[in-house]
């Protein structure tokens, strides 16, 4: 399930253990754990919650933004979540970075976590 895909990449952002995500969102480690793993879906109140804490959209956790719509005149249409928008206006300040990405993105971010930057 991607809520649980989600959940478990904010989590590590915000270096939160699922011990300490459990305090905020009032529920146990083993909720966590297996909202990550998929086993189980939060309730509307703790979706609720998850977003506050996270401050996100609905869309970002349930994976949404990620939506492609390829029409007949090879327009397309994408979702993205607002971090991610942020993250393509800064690069685009940075003409030799976001060049360098464009030109092979899989090679520049495995160059980049080769080296650990």
């Amino acid at each position: 399930m991607f809520i649980g895909y989600r959940l478990k990449m904010l989590r590590r952002q915000y270096h939160l253990s699922q011990i300490e995500l459990g305090r905020l969102l009032g529920v146990s480690k083993v909720s966590i754990s297996n909202y990550e793993k998929g086993l189980r879906t939060p309730s509307m109140k703790t979706l609720l919650m998850i977003l506050n804490v996270f401050n996100v959209s609905a869309d970002y956790v349930l994976g949404r933004e990620l939506n492609v719509v390829c029409e007949d005149d090879g327009k397309f249409s994408v979702m993205l979540a607002s971090n991610d928008i942020n993250i393509i206006n800064e690069l685009r300040n940075q003409k030799e970075v976001y060049n360098l990405i464009s030109n092979d993105p899989k090679r520049f971010f495995e160059a980049v976590c080769k080296n650990n930057i």
